[in-house]
């Protein structure tokens, strides 16, 4: 074939692909309702068979040591569950109780804020009208991060709440996932067309080496982390020690910028306390830092991604842009999938352009 008509027929190909995407999007208003129903119709499915990717090898250790493999997953199931619903019944009456105290004092940390915003425009009043201008825009811009932040707080304990039912299905979902996870898995090799399997394998495969033991050990260190911060904060009498360190621990999960997003919220509330309590909060946030970072991660998570961390960055940044705190988090797993799948596409097409070269 001609490299010319190869090349129209390549245009031709992403100019279809444009059009279609176009068309695609136009139509949202037939199809997003539908996606919308199918998703929250298979969201506790997914987040079941997400639970029993994480315990599976567990399971299966277990199971290898002797154990009957119904006991084995009673026994981690027991263990897993157990312990959530444990701490959920020990821990969500205090978060609610120290959420309604937060709640209230909102009004005070109002004023002391106004206070504190007031003396930063007192101070740099004398400064250029540029600067002035970006001191002010600056403090425009974190009230309105602020804010937003609070709301999305309260849009998710409202989701949480109302989502009771689907949340006590997950259990028994992924119990029956683990309990038959070899049946799941021939019923799906069954389905999957003969000439997809080999590569499908040889895909999840990859995507289990590179993702999975990232997955579990950022899980285990940000549990971890958002205990000892919730611990340290108790014992120097900081206010909310348990919510804080619920933040922590869950924006933990974003590299390079959770830390930071999660010590705000912390620095801000000890920082209406007193100095001192401020001090003690930032050093609080350091030494989880520096213990993540030099102990924890390299023992537990190790370099299973083996990307840059350039892409790292830019993927959190689109995921920011694309879906807030939530798209970070799922950013770099996606991104890993999306590493994995150029590779396999790339050894696809380089397997199909080689007879044709050797013609």
């Amino acid at each position: 074939m001609d490299i010319r008509i190869k090349w129209y027929y390549r245009l031709g190909f992403l100019l279809l692909l444009f059009i279609t995407v176009f068309i695609f999007i136009k139509l949202q208003g037939i199809w997003l309702p539908i996606v919308t129903v199918v998703f929250n119709i298979l969201l506790p499915f997914v987040i079941s068979a997400f639970i029993t990717y994480l315990l599976h090898p567990i399971v299966e250790r277990i199971h290898a040591g002797g154990f009957h493999r119904g006991i084995a997953v009673f026994i981690i199931y027991i263990i897993f569950f157990g312990g959530i619903g444990f701490a959920v019944y020990k821990g969500f009456p205090e978060i609610v109780r120290q959420i309604k105290d937060l709640t209230t004092s909102i009004p005070a940390l109002g004023e002391q804020y106004k206070g504190f915003v007031a003396l930063i425009q007192e101070k740099t009043s004398a400064w250029p009208e540029g600067i002035q201008e970006r001191v002010d825009a600056g403090i425009v811009s974190v009230e309105k991060g602020i804010d937003e932040m609070l709301t999305n707080v309260l849009n998710s304990m409202v989701e949480v709440v109302n989502s009771v039912f689907t949340i006590a299905l997950i259990p028994f979902i992924s119990f029956y996932m683990l309990k038959d996870y070899t049946t799941i898995k021939r019923a799906v090799w069954y389905l999957t067309p003969r000439k997809w399997r080999k590569e499908g394998i040889l895909f999840l495969r990859d995507v289990d080496q590179s993702l999975g033991s990232y997955i579990r050990g950022q899980l285990l260190v940000c549990v971890l982390i958002g205990s000892a911060s919730a611990l340290l904060f108790w014992l120097f009498h900081m206010k909310y020690p348990l919510l804080l360190g619920l933040i922590i621990g869950i924006t933990n999960i974003i590299p390079y910028f959770g830390p930071v997003i999660g010590a705000i919220p912390a620095v801000i509330i000890a920082s209406t306390i007193s100095m001192k309590m401020m001090v003690i909060t930032v050093i609080i946030v350091f030494a989880m830092q520096f213990l993540e970072g030099n102990v924890l991660s390299p023992l537990i998570v190790g370099k299973s991604l083996h990307m840059h961390p350039l892409m790292i960055m830019l993927a959190l940044f689109a995921g920011e842009e694309l879906g807030g705190i939530i798209g970070m988090i799922l950013a770099v797993p996606i991104l890993a999938v999306i590493k994995v799948g150029l590779l396999h596409l790339r050894k696809y097409f380089g397997r199909k352009r080689t007879p044709l070269l050797e013609e």
